[in-house]
């Protein structure tokens, strides 16, 4: 049997030292975000995705605002200075990547190349390999061109700004992904020379280097034009947003998600639906969301960071962030769940209802325009429209226990701290402020008169 030599371990280089100019933001270009995450962000992930041996980010204007929306991860961080080319931005990183690891160059500002993109590229990639990413422009003004020998090999780049005419009728061009053996990338970077039209180190001159080195340069060629786009101004960012949510919505329907117009659903996060879930328009989902079995969201609808169990509905204009929510629960319309809040199996929170941090037992209900919070709701419990937990004293925060059973008529005001007991029942129109015991009635309200005779106030003349 022929054993065959291991893999030489990857490194990850990516450039992230862009100023953005054409951004007209004071937000480094990188932390711009697609689908909820930054530009680098999306990077790194394909990069870790490959399992490279280390990422190491090359940063420049205002990076310490990069590290640090990026503090916690494994990453290792080399400066460029200057602005001298890619070729020199690459070169800052070199010193702390080991001579046996294949380099692999990206850009953080090229956002939606994917992992399976960069393992057939890496693959290419050898001692004596090196092996460029490249596409096929419908629009080739302003890119690097890719130059064949009459075998079909790849010989060089040459720049727009360096390129003949002739030259500039070629359709394929430069992704600048490429990955190459490390101790030989070190030494071709040290050749480079600023001789060109920018008068700056291209990392695009080691292709020539390489083939005068007789190095084999391999190819790949994307068939995703926007997958090697990067972003230069809001315009193609905007571009690669609805680019990336068309990814995310096919993705989904090919798993059997009802869409009913995959062309107005946001996915900002990560986005796990069971079966037969139905998603309407205008749908935004933020961070972590699991959608269960059976759930139908409504439109108009965020939900950020929460977890919708199976057969629930959620209806029109209705946000949830941060919440627990079981089986069998309904929603809105116009429902506001804040975070901390859990709802049990067959809850109901109806229209202009808002729950903060307050758990709501199964089957209980809050039907329209009250608001909870702060307090643990138990089950089969009623609570009327109107209703509000005074949980604020402007200082500190009280909580209302309302026990299973229990029902409370419209228009009440809970004052916190305060309970109120199994199968009790308190009057519409109460202020309850002390605990209410178990099967006990409590009517907390004004004495109402009847005023015989009253005449109404009539308009002075004036």
């Amino acid at each position: 049997m022929t054993s065959h030599p291991p893999f030489p371990p990857l490194e990850v280089v990516v450039l992230a030292a862009g100023k953005g100019t054409r951004m007209y933001s004071r937000t480094p270009k990188v932390l711009h975000a697609i689908g909820g995450q930054p530009l680098l962000g999306h990077v790194i992930a394909s990069a870790r995705e490959l399992g490279a041996k280390a990422i190491h980010v090359v940063i420049g204007f205002e990076g310490e605002k990069v590290q640090a929306a990026f503090s916690g991860q494994a990453l290792a961080w080399a400066v460029q200075a200057e602005q001298l080319g890619t070729g020199h931005a690459v070169a800052q990183a070199l010193p702390e990547v080991a001579d046996d690891s294949v380099v692999l160059v990206l850009y953080g500002d090229v956002p939606l190349i994917r992992a399976e993109t960069l393992k057939e590229l890496t693959a290419q990639c050898g001692s004596d390999a090196i092996a460029i990413l490249t596409v096929m422009s419908s629009d080739p003004t302003g890119l690097g061109r890719i130059l064949r020998d009459q075998s079909g090999r790849p010989v060089a780049i040459v720049e727009e700004k360096d390129a003949t005419p002739t030259q500039k009728q070629i359709r394929e061009t430069n992704s600048g992904i490429l990955a190459a053996p490390a101790s030989r990338l070190r030494q071709w970077l040290a050749a480079l020379t600023p001789q060109n039209a920018q008068g700056e180190y291209y990392l695009t001159d080691i292709i020539a280097l390489a083939v005068a080195d007789g190095c084999t340069v391999n190819s790949e060629v994307v068939e995703d034009e926007l997958e090697v786009l990067g972003v230069n101004n809001k315009l193609q960012l905007a571009q690669l947003e609805r680019h990336y949510q068309a990814r995310r919505v096919r993705e989904l329907l090919l798993t059997g998600v009802t869409l009913r117009d995959p062309a107005r659903v946001d996915i900002r996060g990560r986005l796990e639906c069971g079966r037969d879930v139905e998603i309407d328009t205008n749908v935004i989902f933020e961070g972590w969301v699991e959608l269960e079995d059976n759930v139908s969201i409504g439109p108009n609808v965020i939900i950020r960071n929460s977890r919708i169990g199976s057969g629930t509905q959620v209806l029109a204009n209705s946000l949830i962030e941060d919440s627990e929510v079981q089986s069998l629960c309904a929603i809105g319309p116009y429902a506001r769940l804040r975070p901390g809040t859990q709802l049990a199996d067959g809850a109901k929170v109806g229209n202009f209802v808002e729950i903060k941090k307050s758990v709501l037992g199964k089957g209980s209900k809050v039907n329209h325009l009250s608001y909870v919070g702060d307090a643990t709701v138990g089950e089969h419990v009623n609570i009327g429209a109107g209703t509000i937990t005074c949980n604020y004293d402007g200082v500190n925060k009280f909580k209302t226990i309302i026990q299973d059973g229990a029902f409370i008529g419209s228009n009440t005001a809970l004052v916190a701290p305060v309970t109120v007991g199994k199968n009790a029942t308190v009057g519409a129109g109460s202020t309850i402020s002390q605990n209410v015991e178990d099967e006990d009635l409590s009517i907390g309200r004004a004495r109402q008169r009847n005023i015989k005779g009253w005449k109404r106030p009539t308009k002075l003349n004036q």
